[in-house]
């Protein structure tokens, strides 16, 4: 069975085709055809979707309102700074691993390789920011954070074949409690 549409039925579905952000259908719409309620029920989806999509950025004022009157302040903390606090927690591990595991020598060098595996590819990072510092785009970050998984995953390799005495406990508890450090930069902000 044909549904044919009136010369009005048809300026009505030209136009909703030309008028797709509508989410009410005009009575002379409403044709039985499922395919149209369909198509109506993806538009109105759609145009909900658009609305959760409307994103406005905070003012000043509420934005101190939200998050307090020092949200405009640069953050204290640099990417140096992270790589120093990294390498004192290392250098506090492994004196802790020297002081506390019987023996003491390959624990303590393992723990500081660990730590090494995390700041000596930090400040590879850091050092290319300050590089291209006022050139970063999001490639560039990118491109230096895939540097420096592939440094960490070097050192990782490399320790394993070329270090037989590691230690793995110790070595992957410094680098962990050293890669942790973001977390407290974070924090410190």
């Amino acid at each position: 069975m044909a549904v044919q549409k009136s010369g009005t039925a048809r300026h009505h579905a030209s136009k909703q085709s030309n008028d797709e952000h509508r989410t009410e259908p005009v009575a002379s719409e409403a044709v039985s055809d499922s395919s149209q309620g369909l198509r109506t029920a993806h538009h109105d989806a759609w145009d909900a979707e658009q609305q959760d999509n409307n994103i406005v950025p905070l003012t000043r004022v509420e934005a101190e309102k939200l998050f307090g009157p020092n949200v405009s302040r640069p953050s204290r903390v640099t990417p140096y700074k992270v790589v120093a606090a990294q390498m004192v927690l290392s250098l506090g591990a492994t004196l802790l691993w020297w002081l506390f595991y019987k023996p003491p020598g390959a624990a303590a060098l393992s723990a500081f390789l660990g730590g090494a595996i995390c700041w000596v590819p930090s400040a590879l990072f850091a050092a290319r920011l300050k590089k291209l510092s006022g050139a970063e785009t999001a490639m560039s970050w990118m491109i230096g954070e895939a540097l420096k998984m592939g440094a960490t995953i070097a050192m990782f390799v490399g320790i394993a074949f070329w270090y037989h005495d590691v230690q793995w406990v110790p070595l992957l508890v410094t680098y962990l409690v050293a890669l942790k450090t973001y977390w407290i930069a974070l924090a410190w902000r």
